[in-house]
């Protein structure tokens, strides 16, 4: 889609950079302001005390003045530094000119091999036009082609680092959450969609379900009208309240347009854990939780009742909490039927497969940890607890089995043996030893067989389709554009 602000400044996303000159910009700017006074090079260099070759290259976006030049550039020309730094061209053909120089500069372009045109103000108006709109449609195909499965792996595994650095919590998050159920008072007990609807009133939206909401979304925001869509019924593994959260969350977090496929994921991190932070506000949890360890009874689906949400949701928000707050190291892993790991985070050392990329996703899970055995065990009403011994050292992981629309799954929540005495189920007499990565521990199936089958057998597989496909183009991957701008025009026009 294209660019779009949620016009609110961003709440904490990230670290405020260091200003920096664009010489670039500057240079432009600079050139149009000392023709427009009617200034040669000669006569500006002999106002400000420079060379005119020295002039040039400033104009021409090769060198950065230092602050003594520049302010006496702005005093020739009649302005202040902020004026002369200004980010908006001063005319269409300096925007033009801006952004070839700028792509001319760029990684993508030195990689063509191409020669590089000098930017004049004898180059045509049509050429510069020509250029930029070439230049935007190769960078459209080539974001398209690198978005491929190996790419999200890359995307997944950077992301992956980055909360294992910060122990799953986000402090900044945390601080929006609390200020918004404030701004409501909310203090205790589960999120009801009363509350939540006050919520998006409070921070100036409406609702509304409608029964045509776009196939490739779970709920639309109209920025124009402070609308936000949502679908009349929801799919079993969606929390409507997560849904409508989320959709805030962009909001409230300043989101931009996702440059990439990684950006992309790093929002959706952030609105699941601020949609997290509202259903389970960080003060009343980590309470309940403290008391849990005191009581040495930490159990996830304690966390699930107490605030009414899902076992999965309350497996993560005690990732999100269990470091920062009860200095308890964790992990947690939300496995398919198939084996097939879907999601994995860890700080506490265990040692999850993962591919040449450091992608954890789409590779299998050992066939003795805890999260592959539940789906045997025929008890699925209370969790399953099971110590597995591994290179990494012993740990104890609890376990349960959900239902979706794609399969049966496992969430599991385990810690290391050291931690395991705060816990409810540390008592289990289920114990399993697990190899792996060794391929002798469950990848190779023993001598007997192989023997008796090698060669003999060939199994038609069924593919994990949407881990091997490449990714949906679009900042918005898999969503369709014009169905989405089609859907608010109709009921815009309504």
């Amino acid at each position: 889609m294209s660019p779009t602000s949620w016009n609110r400044p961003a709440a904490a996303l990230t670290l405020p950079a260091t200003p920096e000159v664009d010489v670039i910009s500057l240079g432009r700017r600079v050139r149009h302001l000392r023709k427009a006074a009617g200034l040669t090079l000669d006569d500006l260099s002999a106002q400000v005390g420079t060379a005119p070759s020295q002039l040039s290259l400033i104009e021409n976006g090769k060198r950065e003045p230092k602050l003594g030049l520049l302010q006496m550039l702005a005093g020739a020309l009649g302005l202040s530094i902020d004026e002369l730094l200004g980010a908006e061209p001063p005319t269409r053909r300096a925007a033009l000119e801006i952004e070839v120089e700028r792509y001319q500069r760029s990684a993508i372009y030195e990689s063509l091999k191409l020669p590089k045109i000098r930017v004049s103000s004898r180059l045509p108006m049509d050429v510069l036009e020509s250029m930029v709109g070439l230049q935007h449609e190769l960078e459209r195909t080539l974001n398209d082609q690198v978005a491929t499965p190996e790419e999200a792996r890359r995307a997944n595994s950077k992301l992956r680092a980055m909360m294992k650095d910060r122990n799953n919590y986000f402090s900044e998050y945390e601080a929006e959450a609390k200020k918004i159920l404030t701004g409501v008072g909310h203090t205790s007990g589960p999120l009801s969609q009363h509350v939540i609807a006050d919520i998006a009133s409070h921070l100036g939206f409406s609702l509304q379900h409608v029964g045509d909401l776009p196939h490739s979304t779970r709920s639309v925001t109209d920025l124009k009208n402070r609308r936000i869509f949502l679908a009349q019924s929801q799919r079993a593994d969606h929390d409507p309240r997560s849904v409508l959260l989320q959709a805030l969350g962009h909001y409230v977090l300043g989101h931009q347009t996702p440059k990439n496929y990684g950006d992309f994921l790093m929002q959706r991190v952030a609105t699941n854990y601020f949609a997290a932070a509202l259903m389970l506000p960080e003060d009343a949890t980590v309470d309940f939780l403290q008391k849990a360890k005191h009581a040495k009874e930490i159990a996830v689906e304690d966390i699930r009742d107490a605030f009414a949400v899902s076992y999965e949701t309350a497996a993560h928000r005690f990732t999100n909490l269990a470091t920062e707050h009860l200095d308890i190291r964790t992990h947690f892993q939300k496995t398919h039927e198939s084996g097939i790991i879907y999601k994995a985070y860890e700080n506490d050392g265990v040692t999850f497969p993962q591919d040449h990329t450091g992608a954890i996703e789409g590779q299998p899970s050992c066939k003795f940890w805890t999260s592959r055995v539940v789906f045997d065990v025929a008890d699925k009403f209370r969790a399953y607890n099971q110590y597995t011994d591994t290179p990494a050292g012993t740990y104890w992981c609890t376990a349960r089995t959900e239902h979706s629309p794609n399969g049966e799954f496992s969430v599991s929540v385990g810690v290391p043996y050291a931690q395991v005495k705060w816990f409810r189920g540390r008592d289990t007499t289920e114990r399993s030893t697990s190899m792996c990565p060794d391929e002798n521990c469950c990848r190779r199936p023993p001598a007997a067989l192989t023997s008796a089958w090698a060669g003999n057998a060939w199994p038609s597989a069924r593919a994990h389709s949407h881990l091997l496909a490449a990714m949906p183009p679009g900042a918005f991957p898999g969503v369709d554009e014009t169905e989405v701008y089609s859907f608010l025009q109709a009921h815009s026009d309504a």
